[in-house]
């Protein structure tokens, strides 16, 4: 087998662990009646989302033959169930499937965190779906999807002067896409009975918060270097900044909590290691690690100012998905602009590289805000997507699943 075969096989198995660690993230950050519900939002994205790439996602990104519109949707159905890749000398392509499967799943799972506390499971599940089928399964084709070694998505192939926009691991397609999808099912479902408050915002688990963060953390070596193929120099290149902004992005966090809030938390460090993953993803192949260090910084102070936008401007999006993927992947992608090697503003380039990343990433955020603002509104009205005010007060976890997540008798 060919390293670089068993480098992504590997690599697609870090980033599976990544969603069982949001889980635990996401799931040490919601009170302890709804722990169990939290957590489900994530498992319950893994059994979907990794069913339907296989069935008909990967075909629906215009890596795939058949497709329907060039540049923009490949064909579902133009092997659907991937037969014929798996068949023969052809299954070798299956890794770059399972890759892509984990991607997916993550991106999708990423979304819950804005709905903890209110979201009824099924509801979710249909959202869930629905939301990788019209939104991640084509945009993944858009950044990513090659023809050989030539760009074929129209964000891939786009060209500003001499500048390509560059996004390595999702920027894009993972961080603002879900982020602008959690800031609009956050609008949908309106603000918690109980809990949206900044003294209410306690967690009740703060070791499982940073168990959460930890996995995360080894996964993201997967989700970075796993498209670094056989080429040593850009892998260690992206591991080593993989270390750098996060690592960074925990001192820019609590640094300014410090200030700002007297004293600095281990949640605080978390959700710092957060932001600089979240900014290293689109950066990891195209920054020195100096530069690399000042993203993470400012990722992790911009972000901790952020996450408190939801008090003032009054949008639920309970666990911060906003203030951290959505607001640190537009900090990732547009600080390429201005110190990407060779072709930033201060570095080698001019401002053609900083067009060339804010035009995709405007317009996957607006995309799939839109997407999920109406899918968020259609399944409310049909079959409603939030808990009543009693099962809320309550807790989810013996509304919606029957048991309790911890159990003292």
């Amino acid at each position: 087998m060919e390293p670089g075969t068993i480098w992504l096989l590997i690599c697609s198995a870090l980033v599976l662990f990544m969603t069982p660690g949001l889980a635990f993230f996401y799931g040490g950050l919601v009170k302890a009646r709804s722990v169990i519900s939290m957590m489900m939002l994530s498992f319950g994205a893994m059994g979907l989302v990794f069913v339907l790439w296989i069935l008909y996602g990967f075909n629906m990104t215009v890596a795939a033959n058949g497709g329907w519109i060039d540049g923009w949707l490949g064909n579902p159905f133009s092997d659907f169930a991937l037969s014929d890749l798996s068949s023969g000398e052809n299954a070798v392509g299956l890794k770059d499937v399972a890759f892509g499967s984990t991607f997916a799943v993550i991106t999708t799972a990423l979304i819950s965190g804005a709905v903890a506390d209110r979201a009824r499971f099924f509801p979710w599940m249909l959202f869930a779906g629905l939301w990788a089928t019209i939104v991640y399964f084509p945009s993944q084709g858009w950044v990513w999807a090659l023809d050989g070694d030539e760009a074929i998505g129209w964000i891939g192939s786009m060209t500003i002067g001499d500048a390509v926009p560059i996004d390595w691991a999702g920027g894009t397609v993972v961080h603002i896409s879900a982020g602008a999808a959690a800031l609009a099912l956050a609008l949908v479902l309106g603000k918690r009975t109980v809990g949206f408050s900044k003294a209410d915002a306690e967690p009740h688990n703060v070791p499982l918060v940073l168990i959460g963060a930890a996995v995360l953390w080894f996964g993201w070596f997967g989700f970075n270097t796993g498209a670094a193929g056989g080429d040593g120099a850009v892998a260690s290149l992206i591991f080593l900044n993989t270390i750098a902004a996060p690592a960074a992005g925990i001192l820019g966090y609590i640094v300014v909590e410090h200030f700002k809030d007297g004293k600095p938390t281990a949640v605080g460090a978390a959700s710092g290691l957060v932001a600089g993953l979240v900014a290293i993803t689109p950066a990891c192949a195209n920054l020195t690690p100096f530069w690399a260090i000042v993203l993470g910084l400012f990722a992790g102070a911009v972000c901790c100012f952020a996450i408190d936008l939801k008090y003032k401007l009054g949008y639920d999006d309970s666990l911060d998905v906003v203030g951290l993927h959505l607001v640190a992947g537009f900090i990732g992608c547009l600080y390429l602009g201005l110190f990407a090697t060779d072709t930033g503003l201060f570095t080698g380039g001019d401002f053609d590289q900083m067009i060339a990343q804010i035009i995709p990433a405007v317009f996957v955020a607006v995309f799939s805000f839109a997407v999920a603002f109406g899918l968020g509104k259609a399944i409310d009205a049909t079959i409603g997507f939030r808990v009543t005010e009693d099962e809320e007060v309550a807790g989810l976890d013996n509304v919606l699943h029957g048991g309790a997540a911890y159990k003292f008798d």
